[in-house]
């Protein structure tokens, strides 16, 4: 099992969603975060950041989808997340891939794969 972390635009959330459940991929978890890459972030400024240098942190508000995903699926999944979110310019996200060494489902006890 593989967990896929993908960090996109606001806007893309939706139709990423879509995109996803089109395939058969329902389950995940969407998170409303902050941050910024090498861009140094350019649309948001957070109230009290930290100071650095002669100016302040910017973030940029985004969301993270998390999901946790056979291994044979995630080629598939990150795919179809490029697809939707690559416009080809900076703050496009990025997507990040690491293995999941075990789930369990809390009602059931059920162990790996068949508890996703």
């Amino acid at each position: 099992m593989q967990e896929v972390t993908a960090i996109i635009r606001l806007n893309m959330l939706q139709r990423t969603k879509e995109a996803l459940a089109e395939k058969g991929y329902y389950a995940m978890h969407a998170m409303k975060v902050l941050g910024r890459g090498k861009q140094r972030g350019i649309a948001y400024e957070l109230t009290g950041s930290v100071e650095q240098g002669s100016g302040r942190m910017r973030y940029i508000p985004k969301r993270m989808l998390s999901m946790v995903v056979p291994e044979s699926q995630v080629e598939e999944v990150v795919r179809t997340i490029i697809e939707v979110n690559q416009t080809g310019h900076h703050g496009d996200g990025k997507i990040f891939v690491s293995p999941v060494q075990d789930a369990i489902r809390v009602r059931t006890g059920e162990h790996g794969e068949a508890a996703l």
